[in-house]
């Protein structure tokens, strides 16, 4: 397969996902189940994506998962997200250090 018909399916596709909601949906959403869980689909991609790579980002997973508890320990006292990355990566080099 050359370059041109993967990078044309890609756009394709990538296209019509976006258009065909779109052209079939013409009515605004009245569900509320629906509504709601179209709302929070954004959030679960992002966390989907982010939780494989905090894990596999690290020299041993198990470093990436102890700065991964640190790190929602540590936001959840209300630190903004400037400290929390910096106590996650200072726990990620102590953790390496050590293992």
């Amino acid at each position: 397969m050359s370059w041109r018909g993967g990078a044309f399916r890609g756009f394709f596709l990538g296209h019509w996902i976006r258009v065909l909601p779109l052209t079939l949906i013409k009515k605004p959403i009245e569900n509320e189940f629906l509504k709601s869980f179209l709302y929070y689909v954004p959030y679960v991609t992002l966390a989907v994506m982010t939780f494989p790579a905090i894990l596999h980002a690290t020299e041993s997973p198990l470093s990436g998962a102890l700065a991964l508890i640190i790190g929602i320990i540590a936001a959840w006292a209300g630190a903004g997200l400037l400290p929390v990355a910096v106590i996650c990566c200072v726990v990620v080099l102590i953790a390496e250090w050590f293992l």
